[in-house]
């Protein structure tokens, strides 16, 4: 299965595409969208789009997965994020993808097995899961490969039941 996990963000969107059978995963692509705070919210979430798009056409990916919502304290900051996540689940939905979605604690607690794991370990776990020499520089993207495997191990956990 080739999943897409998305991390969602207004400056920083993570994108990551593994192969996984549940059990071995590798690495087929994976970095971070970037816009301009500078930008109006409308055209940064126009870029997101286009470059989910493009991450969709060139990957081929047969599943997809982003992070539920959570609650923050800046209403303004949940907003935003939403409004980025809403982003990706039409280019997911566009695409004619499943989508998974999963809480930051189900995710940590697939990746590294504790749900209150800090994000330098999710890197290390990551990388250790995906076979890489090194921990993936971004955490934007190391969280998208997490949302991969996680939804990757889930959807091999219910056709095994």
């Amino acid at each position: 299965m080739r999943v897409l996990g998305i991390d969602c963000g207004t400056e920083r969107t993570g994108y990551g595409v593994v192969d996984s059978d549940g059990r071995a995963h590798r690495t087929v692509d994976f970095g971070v969208i970037r816009t301009s705070p500078r930008d109006p919210l409308e055209r940064r979430l126009a870029e997101i789009a286009a470059a989910l798009r493009d991450v969709i056409s060139r990957n081929a990916p047969s599943a997809a997965a982003v992070e539920e919502v959570f609650f923050s304290i800046n209403v303004k900051t949940a907003l935003k994020l939403a409004h980025v996540r809403g982003v990706a689940l039409l280019a997911i939905a566009e695409a004619g993808l499943p989508l998974g979605e999963y809480s930051p604690m189900a995710i940590k607690t697939s990746v590294v097995g504790y749900g209150r794991a800090e994000k330098h370990q999710v890197q290390l776990m990551v990388s250790n899961l995906l076979g890489l020499k090194e921990p993936i520089e971004s955490e934007d993207a190391s969280d998208a490969l997490a949302v991969a495997i996680c939804h990757a191990c889930s959807t091999a956990r219910a056709v095994i039941r």
